[in-house]
């Protein structure tokens, strides 16, 4: 069993080249490790168009605002307002909270050698596994549009979370690439280019030709 392995669950949108360069996946150098090649490395993480520190400062002026409103509604006569307003600001601090601590929720795949490393993130726990490139299979869950499943040696993996549907088709082809070339390993010389290597090149005395 290799990486070779492709699904027709999963067909080639038109207009798709499987050779087309790298899409999500990156090459990097690991820290602490700067002289191993054809390391690869893919992030799939949420989709944040705010920080935390944006989000608790709109946070700040909500509550500004509904006390302010409330207060005003308050000396009008309507003494029940505030507890109103206070359990709205509660609920709404509460989702708020639970909505920064998966702001890092991330997948990371890391594909050095002939290995591959998958860590994920989720709240405050981390997972991590690492498969031989060559017992690993690729596939989708259940149909189009499904989470990837990375599958080796009994161990199976779903990552794509943090992909939109549609672009976990092209995720799984571009993994699948890079992990048939890890199995295949640096590809050898042309015979022509070892015989010219080996004979060197070749000269002509002009005294010869005479």
């Amino acid at each position: 069993m290799t990486a070779a392995f492709a699904s027709s669950s999963w067909p080639v949108p038109p207009g798709t080249s499987r050779n087309a360069s790298w899409l999500f996946g990156r090459e990097v150098v690991l820290a602490g490790m700067p002289g191993t090649p054809g390391v690869m490395q893919w992030l799939l993480r949420r989709n944040c168009s705010i920080s935390p520190r944006q989000l608790g400062a709109f946070y700040a002026s909500l509550c500004v605002v509904s006390l302010l409103i409330s207060l005003f509604f308050f000396v009008q006569g309507a003494q029940l307002i505030l507890a109103f307003a206070g359990i709205e600001l509660l609920a709404v601090g509460i989702a708020l909270v639970i909505f920064v601590r998966h702001v890092g929720d991330r997948e990371l795949l890391t594909l050095v050698d002939r290995s591959l490393w998958i860590e994920q993130q989720f709240g405050s726990r981390i997972s991590r596994t690492e498969l031989a490139v060559e017992w690993v299979t690729v596939e989708p869950a259940a149909g189009q549009g499904s989470l990837v499943q990375i599958r080796g040696r009994g161990q199976t993996v779903s990552v794509g979370r943090h992909l939109r549907p549609e672009l976990r088709s092209a995720f799984a082809r571009e993994l699948r690439l890079a992990l048939r070339r890890a199995v295949a390993g640096p590809q050898p010389m042309e015979q022509s280019e070892t015989r010219a290597f080996e004979l060197g090149p070749t000269t002509t005395n002009s005294s010869e030709m005479k």
